[in-house]
């Protein structure tokens, strides 16, 4: 009950989070002039862009699948595929459930039980790591060649009014979580064998450093990179494909659009049910801040991006779903 009372408040608070980025990021927007721009979009770059997530859909559970054959080498391709395609759509439902979700449905289809769940978490883990990694090798290598155009959005905008809220520094708080986790490390660690609850905390662990260790014992490791390449090239060619279907976009070029790839990530990562609010209020403010573009355009441009992205899920996710519900 108590668990239950825990994601009813925890999805409550995220989606009163999501409302509130909504309302700031649409305040005072002309909706004449919203609806216009929508009338003067030109869909068919929308299309390509959706066209793309669903070749970004694929190549994630390509590269996910490489990770998984050392635990299970029966684990097929649209398996991994569909896991990803329903693990978005559950993020809609409550923010961040969708990684365990996914891992729930490849343990679910493994023949000889090999893939267990703490395993497969493991790979997750290991994957959503790399694409953070990722993620920051594109921001690092944007503001060691482009500082003076893209620097000041994102210590100005991004990083000083966050630094400014904390009432103390921010490397207490990581030393005070780092000690906490090592305090659990070193607690489960010595009385594993004497509490049944460190044991099975140990054991989840232990399956879950299996899981990541994958990677050690993956064959054609230049896939997992040459995959990666492909998802963020895609995820690239998206950006490109709206910022082409505005006509008040024209004069930015494929490097403006790494940027806005870039910003729209690090709006995915805020813990909203499926990124509304926040997507649209990061992608708005660095137009407007950078590129000195009307915030009702930019709010057209995260929304077109956005929600052509979310439809693209949920119809992926929808498909998914139908088809590992009824399969044989």
């Amino acid at each position: 009950m108590k668990e239950k009372v825990k994601k009813i408040l925890w999805y409550t608070v995220s989606l009163a989070l999501a409302c509130i980025l909504l309302f700031f990021s649409f305040r005072g927007v002309k909706w004449s002039d919203f609806l216009a721009g929508l009338r003067a979009c030109r869909w068919e770059f929308i299309l390509v862009s959706m066209a793309a997530g669903i070749a970004a859909f694929w190549f994630r559970g390509l590269r996910w699948r490489g990770l998984l054959l050392p635990i299970d080498a029966d684990v097929r391709r649209l398996t991994t595929f569909n896991a990803v395609n329903i693990g978005y759509i559950a993020n809609f439902v409550f923010p961040k459930i969708g990684e365990f979700v996914r891992c729930g449905i490849v343990s679910k289809n493994s023949r000889d039980n090999s893939a267990s769940y703490d395993k497969v978490l493991g790979t997750v883990v290991l994957e959503r790591g790399w694409d953070m990694l990722s993620m920051l090798a594109v921001l690092v290598t944007l503001l060691l060649f482009r500082w003076e155009k893209f620097g000041a959005f994102f210590v100005d905008r991004m990083w000083t009014p966050v630094s400014d809220n904390l009432s103390f520094s921010l490397w207490w708080i990581v030393a005070a979580v780092a000690a906490a986790a090592g305090a659990c490390v070193w607690a489960v660690a010595s009385f594993r064998d004497r509490n049944a609850v460190a044991a099975k905390i140990y054991g989840v662990f232990r399956g879950l450093l299996y899981g990541f260790g994958s990677c050690l014992k993956m064959k054609d490791k230049w896939k997992f990179f040459a995959y990666t390449l492909a998802i963020w090239g895609l995820y690239w060619l998206m950006s490109i494909s709206t910022m082409c279907a505005l006509p008040e976009l024209d004069g930015l070029n494929a490097v403006d659009a790494l940027f806005l790839m870039v910003a729209g990530s690090l709006g995915w990562l805020v813990p909203v049910p499926g990124g509304f609010g926040a997507f649209h209020f990061i992608v708005s403010l660095a137009l407007s801040t950078i590129y000195g573009i009307p915030f009702e355009s930019g709010i057209i441009f995260a929304t077109l991006s956005h929600e052509s992205q979310a439809v693209t899920m949920v119809l992926c996710g929808g498909v998914s779903y139908v088809y590992e519900t009824f399969k044989k």
